[in-house]
C-alpha cells in the first residue's frame, strides 16, 4: 500500500463534493451552472469563464457576461442545459429565479445525491482491488501481506464512512423547507 491510494481515494471524494454541488436545493449557487458550455465566437466556454456569476439573493443568479454581445449565448445555452429553470435577460445580464422545491422534486434530487455516492464507493472499491492486486503481485511474505491488506481495508472504510456523511449532508440540505 502507497500515498497512491489515499490520494486517489481522496481525489474519488473530491469528485463526489463537486458533483454533489450541482444539485440544487432551493436556493441559487453558481455551482450550478458548472458543465454549461456557451457557444462563444464559435468555442464552446463555461460560463464562469466570460461571466461574472453573483447571487444578489438567496434564490437569484444573476451571470453579466463581460462581453454583452454574449447575453443571448448564454442565455440559449442555459435552456439547452437540464437545469429547469428558464432564463431571462435585461439585455445587459442573464436572470436565473429558482424556484421553491416541490416534495416530489427534493426527493429526485435525494436519489441523483444517493446514486453520486454510490458511484463515489464503486471507485473506491476499484481502488481498493487494483492496490490488493498490487501487493498479491508483490510476493511478500504471508504476515505482511496481510497487514497491507487491512491497511486497504481501513482506508476503504474510512472513505466510505466519508462518502455516506458527504451524501447525508446533502440530503438533509434538499430536505430542509
Amino acid at each position: 500500500m502507497d500515498l497512491n491510494t489515499e490520494i486517489r481515494m481522496l481525489k474519488a471524494i473530491e469528485t463526489l463534493e463537486n458533483k454533489l454541488l450541482s444539485i440544487r436545493a432551493g436556493r441559487a449557487n453558481p455551482a450550478m451552472l458548472n458543465g454549461i458550455m456557451v457557444d462563444y465566437y464559435g468555442t464552446p466556454t463555461p460560463i464562469n469563464s466570460i461571466a461574472n456569476i453573483t447571487v444578489p439573493e438567496a434564490r437569484q443568479l444573476f451571470i453579466k457576461p463581460f462581453d454583452r454581445s454574449a447575453v443571448k449565448n448564454i442565455e440559449k445555452a442555459i435552456n439547452e442545459s437540464n437545469l429547469g429553470i428558464a432564463p431571462s435577460n435585461n439585455g445587459e445580464m442573464v436572470i436565473l429565479t429558482i424556484p421553491e422545491l416541490t416534495e416530489e422534486r427534493r426527493r429526485e434530487y435525494v436519489k441523483q445525491a444517493k446514486s453520486l455516492g454510490e458511484e463515489s464507493k464503486v471507485a473506491l472499491r476499484n481502488i481498493r482491488q487494483e492496490d490488493n492486486d498490487k501487493i498479491k503481485k508483490a510476493e511478500l511474505p504471508e504476515d505482511e501481506e496481510k497487514l497491507y491488506l487491512e491497511d486497504v481495508q481501513e482506508l476503504i472504510s474510512k472513505y466510505n464512512k466519508i462518502v455516506d456523511e458527504k451524501v447525508k449532508e446533502k440530503e438533509q440540505e434538499l430536505m430542509k423547507i
